[in-house]
């Protein structure tokens, strides 16, 4: 990028128009994420768009400047939803015609955005790329002006708005700003007008780790094409950084960075428990990358502000969201057991995890040697902490796996614990829910005794006041009374579910 082309992109970025739909976005102090990082911690809040992103900036400069012949025939733009949102908004205020092409994996809030607004939602194939494609062959048939969702000057300055307002609203010196990066108009923008008035603070690039496409520009010194990307920050995946906005990054962009969707779901928990909105996984991509930075470089006492870039996530994906979040946050292991098959063995393994709570359970009987639980344990000091108990455990004989990083323990293992045991014989299922608080679940295999086997466990933290747990438990005829004097002693509220049509089919 030559100087003539920096000084015409602030030129572009001072005199854009975005007013007349965008608002000028608080800089909130995020209190618990400084207080946690050790750093003042800064959230630019474009998630408070009327449209919940700050994609309306750059596609209403755009479209205000174009030419009447232009307007009149209506516009056509590819994306996977914010952007969409800002041009259906910018042809409703202008009184031109859009028609949006939208991947199919688009979230449904989304869709219904672009036809709130009046916009004519297209959904084709399956990523933004091949939305794009379409696009382009629409816009060149009808003969109507593309609006790109980052690769044009008026878009990337109208981005850029958001740079001014920063300054603005934090005169003091800015020691590093993170900005999530899908194809690139946003941090082009910002990092344009910020690296010109304050060429000492660092700009940060933060991509998740399956749609890396300007991580690995970066590192290849050339524009790339992607053979294929993970869709879960739907907001920022394309497979190729923009033309215009790689060669504006390389001047004025100090590093890019990856994520992983665990520290992006226990990003959009931060954000929550500091603002009570919950981001989209693009929205909060900018934070993930802050606390990862912070982490990797030990920072302290600096001046950091995130990008919190959009908030339009489906209701439905919260609890993914949720699950992935203790994970991200260090919060939580995942680990398998192998423990003896036999009285007792339930009891004296939890008594060797302690204090701690317990997230998930679960076992089901498979032979009358060994049995294999899945088990999810609380952290309150992250890796460190997990690595004690794994060698408490060890110390004890126990054959333990961490299972913390395996995708298809998190995805699929944890919800698919169980199976026929045509061994366990004599065996009653009951449901029961009892007090959740720490030592609950050791009360109640302390109060069952080496009396009886325990042959299926199921045991997830739900949160609630309650827990939740379904246990299959052989039981001789002949000791049916004892059995039911026990549950009546121990006290907790409890169904038989023996006849459950589902334990039938499944589990019996």
């Amino acid at each position: 990028m030559t100087r003539t082309t920096n000084n015409s992109i602030i030129e572009k970025i001072l005199t854009a128009r975005v007013y007349d739909v965008a608002e000028e976005t608080p800089l909130d102090l995020a209190k618990s994420l400084s207080a946690r990082t050790k750093n003042t911690v800064y959230l630019k809040r474009e998630d408070l768009q009327p449209v919940f992103s700050f994609k309306l900036r750059g596609a209403f400069n755009c479209m205000f400047n174009l030419s009447d012949a232009e307007k009149a025939k209506g516009v056509v733009a590819a994306s996977a939803g914010n952007h969409a949102q800002g041009v259906a908004i910018a042809g409703a205020k202008l009184g031109i015609k859009t028609t949006i092409m939208m991947p199919r994996i688009t979230p449904e809030i989304k869709v219904k955005g672009v036809e709130a607004y009046g916009g004519n939602a297209v959904l084709t194939g399956n990523t933004f790329d091949d939305a794009y494609a379409h696009a382009i062959e629409f816009a060149e048939k009808e003969g109507m002006r593309f609006i790109h969702p980052f690769d044009d000057f008026d878009v990337i300055a109208g981005q850029g708005t958001i740079g001014m307002e920063l300054l603005r609203q934090h005169p003091e010196p800015i020691d590093v700003i993170f900005v999530a990066v899908g194809g690139g108009g946003l941090i082009a923008g910002i990092a344009s007008y910020i690296k010109y008035l304050s060429p000492s603070t660092r700009i940060i690039g933060v991509e998740h780790e399956e749609a890396p496409s300007m991580y690995q520009a970066f590192k290849q010194n050339k524009r790339i094409k992607l053979d294929s990307i993970g869709t879960f920050a739907d907001g920022a995946a394309t497979k190729q950084a923009g033309e215009k906005t790689l060669d504006i990054a390389r001047e004025v962009v100090d590093e890019m960075m990856l994520v992983s969707t665990d520290e992006t779901c226990a990003a959009i928990k931060d954000v929550f428990e500091d603002t009570r909105t919950m981001l989209e996984p693009a929205g909060a991509l900018a934070i993930a990358g802050l606390k990862k930075y912070v982490s990797e470089h030990n920072l302290q006492d600096q001046q950091l502000i995130a990008i919190s870039s959009g908030a339009n996530i489906n209701f439905d994906r919260l609890r993914h969201v949720a699950e992935r979040a203790e994970l991200g946050e260090k919060r939580e292991a995942l680990l398998a057991v192998t423990i003896p098959e036999k009285p007792n063995s339930f009891k004296t393994f939890c008594e060797s995890i302690g204090d701690r709570g317990i997230t998930e359970f679960n076992y089901r009987y498979a032979d009358a040697t060994d049995a294999q639980v899945f088990t999810g344990v609380k952290l309150s000091n992250g890796d460190e902490e997990k690595e004690q108990i794994i060698k408490n455990l060890r110390d004890k004989n126990y054959a333990v796996l961490d299972l913390s990083d395996n995708e298809v323990a998190k995805v699929h293992l944890r919800f698919m614990v169980g199976g026929h045991a045509h061994g366990a014989e004599n065996e009653v299922l009951y449901r029961f829910r009892f007090p959740e608080r720490p030592g609950a679940l050791l009360h109640f295999l302390t109060s069952m005794g080496g009396n009886w086997n325990i042959s299926l466990f199921h045991y997830r933290n739900h949160g609630s006041d309650f827990g939740r747990v379904l246990v299959g438990i052989q039981v001789p005829p002949a000791e049916r009374p004892q059995f039911c004097q026990f549950l009546k002693d121990l006290g907790y509220e409890h169904f038989e579910e023996t006849d459950n049509p589902a334990y039938q089919s499944f589990l019996r």
